[in-house]
């Protein structure tokens, strides 16, 4: 009888166990990634799961790995083998189906028929699912080719001659004939039907939402500046979106890695028929109104766009805002850090909701910024913040702190009351936070360098350098021995025992960190490990 009594309670707490593991969340929602690297995959899955979202992607083999495109036909062919009708919306990149994804759109490798022909499926996705809410992304196509070890002797020429090339005058024009005499003739022809190209299909991507296919549209502009080839582009997609009258419908904006997740934060808005208020705090005026490193417009207007792609509104009375969007490009400006800290930290003792975004105004670091980082953990305000980071570019940058707030502020608000929602929701936030400081700033700020100089013997290299598979895994070695030590001393301040701002919540860990490099060079990495939370009452 004994055997028996044990017997059952094993199979039951099994039977619980895998009831957990299989328990539905509260959204599903199907996802067509730009590529297979972590901000445009990974990122967009976890940050789903802090709305109790599950994103499902094609298989990874599908989608492509830097030089070697994504199978297009073959991640159509997945789509269409989906019970679309189950989904509550669609996240679907369009440059992932018409070239095989971001790198594969800067290489004239298929032409524009073939590339629209893989498109068309979005016909074929509306007619098996007429309800669904699509929320698609289109990039513009940015200046210079993708660095890939074959390109360095010509890559900066041909990126100069796209930024200098549609000025008219005469000492420009002697400029732009010695830098076509320097670029080899057949690559720059590549590089200007791979322009008309991806111009074709962002004008489908526009047709798709003026005959219903997509519900909301992001037209993204890759890395630019504010003058170069891609405006003239820029300005008549503009011109055409106005003249339809789809200004609600289609937004065109910086930005390409990220778009993902603001499309996330608006899908989840919209199912769930929340539009928060958000309030912009800058740390300097000046810098408010700059241009930011590889942007082609000041920042406070892409704060703007960015606030408005995840459906939320900006206001500008802190009374009526929901959210708080402290946005810190002050790193050279003496003083500063430590009195936006403060601020942050009084705001986030007050019970606001509050989003940073670190951003690296020269764009030499590309990570973030250690006065600042510094003074927020020395205020131990990283777990009580809603979103945070401080990796690459600016769009990059708010276009990830952003949504992961915006997300986490809708499940606050939503989700708490369930106590196995409320689990879920805070393992994922708590991933999703440390995550970030992990990979933003102590990669990218602190151990990437020395990767670079660990792997080159003490020579200058270039993050974007291709390594072979031996030295790759030597650096991953290396570089997990860096982050482990960091990730100690972080997490001391994080879960602090005696001081818990987490209400009614105990993790445990993070352990079991692993770092990748998943495209064979130190620029972009995948940090993992696992948490656990629970909750206390």
């Amino acid at each position: 009888m004994k055997n028996y009594i044990s017997l059952l309670i094993i199979l039951l707490i099994g039977v619980q166990t895998f009831a957990q593991k299989t328990a539905r969340l509260s959204s599903k929602i199907l996802f067509i990634p730009l590529d297979a690297r972590p901000p445009c995959l990974k990122m967009t899955e976890k940050m789903g799961l802090i709305g109790d979202a599950e994103v499902i992607s094609p298989p990874l083999e599908l989608l492509g790995n830097f030089q070697l495109p994504g199978q297009s036909e073959k991640i159509n062919e997945w789509i269409l083998k989906q019970d679309l009708q189950s989904y509550d919306a669609a996240i679907i990149v369009l440059d992932m189906i018409a070239y095989g994804g971001l790198v594969a759109s800067r290489k004239f490798m298929i032409e524009s028929p073939e590339a629209m022909s893989r498109i068309e499926v979005m016909n074929q996705i509306r007619q098996k699912a007429p309800d669904l809410k699509i929320y698609g992304q289109s990039v513009i196509m940015r200046l210079a080719p993708s660095a890939d070890g074959k390109n360095e002797a010509y890559r900066e020429k041909l990126a100069n001659w796209a930024k200098v090339s549609p000025d008219k005058d005469e000492k420009t024009k002697s400029q732009v004939l010695k830098l076509e005499q320097d670029i080899p003739a057949a690559m720059l022809a590549d590089y200007k039907r791979a322009r008309e190209r991806n111009y074709k299909i962002n004008l489908k991507a526009i047709d798709f939402v003026k005959t219903g296919l997509i519900d909301y549209l992001i037209l993204s502009q890759d890395d630019a500046s504010p003058k170069g080839v891609h405006v003239v582009d820029r300005e008549n997609l503009i011109k055409l979106r106005d003249d339809l009258k789809l200004t609600q419908k289609i937004a065109i904006q910086p930005g390409a890695d990220e778009v993902s997740m603001l499309l996330l934060a608006r899908a989840l808005n919209k199912q769930y028929n929340i539009s928060p208020k958000i309030k912009a705090v800058y740390s300097s005026e000046k810098l408010k109104n700059t241009v930011m490193p590889f942007e082609d417009r000041i920042l406070s207007e892409t704060v703007s766009q960015h606030i408005k792609a995840t459906g939320s509104r900006e206001t500008e009375s802190e009374n009526q805002a929901d959210i708080l969007f402290y946005v810190y490009p002050s790193r050279h400006e003496a003083g500063i850090a430590e009195t936006f800290a403060r601020e942050i930290e009084q705001k986030v003792k007050a019970g606001k909701r509050v989003i940073v975004a670190d951003i690296d105004p020269v764009g030499n670091v590309q990570g973030g910024d250690s006065v600042f980082t510094e003074a927020l953990e020395k205020r131990r305000v990283f777990s009580q913040l809603n979103g945070y980071a401080s990796w690459n570019t600016a769009g990059n940058t708010i276009g990830t702190a952003l949504p992961h707030g915006v997300v986490f502020a809708l499940a606050d608000s939503r989700f708490m009351k369930n106590k196995t929602v409320a689990v879920r929701v805070w393992t994922a936030q708590n991933w999703f936070m440390i995550n970030r400081v992990m990979d933003d700033y102590y990669y990218h700020n602190l151990v990437r360098a020395k990767a670079n100089t660990y792997l080159s013997a003490g020579k200058k290299m270039p993050s974007a350098t291709l390594m072979n598979h031996q030295d790759n895994q030597k650096v991953e070695k290396y570089c997990l021995g860096l982050l482990q030590n960091h990730m100690n001393l972080f997490i001391g301040n994080y879960f602090n025992k005696n001081q818990n701002p987490q209400k009614n919540v105990r993790c445990t860990g993070p352990v079991n960190l692993t770092f990748d490099l998943p495209w064979n060079r130190t620029f972009e990495a995948d940090i993992d490990f696992d948490i656990r939370c629970q909750l206390t009452r």
